[in-house]
């Protein structure tokens, strides 16, 4: 377990955020384009509406009719304040907060509340180490996708350290300023959305799986297949993996041991020069 990190997750730089911990991919249909649609409606409803704090409950009351609040776990709450902090759509968070206010804050008016939402820090900040969160916020400038990733702790220290253990050495975030290995590192986090073995089932998201009242932990029965437990399971676990035989499985351990192959092989390449 690593440090709490001092960069703030949810909201490192100009180019992205993440709004996961307001419930951003807790609705059934948490596809990008249904996120957009929803985060740009509220935005301009909120600029429409709220110009003092009186204003807040009737935005709510209209945010609260004209969206589908269908969730995956009842039990995370989907907050309505959640929405696009600037006008290239780059940023979410949210819009109760002070610094989107001229310094009032709104924040009490929420179902959490101004002190809770203050004060949290998801376990990502604990959980990964402070290098490798630094890589993602290198690599990634795009809402959507850094959000998913940077709240899936299996996702990114089993890719980390799968490199680190044929490299003899962790990584540093300089080594993502080149280009090359940036873009190695980015089709293996783009897999979060691309990934060919997804299962397509709404109440999957990761390793979790939710009935609505409850979540479990899924679970890949490789004794169906003759297979042993691939050392790349977290991986596909956290990727929302559904295999339908044992030729999947080895397709699917062919992708990311080439991905690791491909920077490992321009790696030495650089460090021989």
């Amino acid at each position: 377990m690593s440090d709490s990190n001092s960069i703030i997750l949810c909201q490192p730089d100009e180019g992205k955020s993440c709004g996961a911990c307001c419930g951003l991919y807790n609705y059934v249909d948490s596809s990008r384009p249904s996120l957009a649609r929803r985060l740009r409606s509220r935005t301009k409803r909120f600029q429409k509406l709220v110009k003092n704090t009186g204003d807040v409950e009737l935005y709510a009351k209209e945010t609260l009719a004209a969206e589908d609040f269908e969730k995956r776990y009842e039990v995370i709450y989907c907050c309505e304040y959640l929405g696009f902090l600037d006008k290239e759509e780059r940023k979410v968070g949210c819009m109760l907060h002070p610094e989107q206010n001229s310094g009032v804050d709104l924040r009490g008016c929420s179902f959490y509340g101004q002190e809770l939402c203050a004060g949290h820090l998801c376990p990502s900040h604990h959980f990964i180490p402070r290098t490798q969160s630094q890589i993602l916020i290198k690599i990634i400038d795009d809402w959507y996708l850094y959000g998913l990733c940077i709240t899936d702790i299996d996702l990114v220290t089993a890719y980390f350290r799968l490199l680190a253990d044929r490299l003899g050495g962790e990584l540093k975030p300089e080594v993502f300023d080149n280009v090359y290995f940036k873009n190695i590192a980015r089709e293996y986090f783009d897999w979060k959305i691309t990934w060919p073995f997804r299962s397509q089932e709404t109440n999957r998201l990761g390793k979790y799986y939710f009935d609505g009242s409850q979540y479990m932990i899924s679970y890949i029965d490789y004794a169906k297949f003759g297979r042993d437990v691939s050392p790349l399971n977290a991986i596909f676990l956290s990727l929302s993996s559904s295999f339908e035989n044992v030729e999947e499985i080895e397709a699917a351990e062919r992708l990311i041991w080439s991905n690791i192959e491909k920077f490992i092989v321009r790696f030495a390449e650089n460090e021989s020069r």
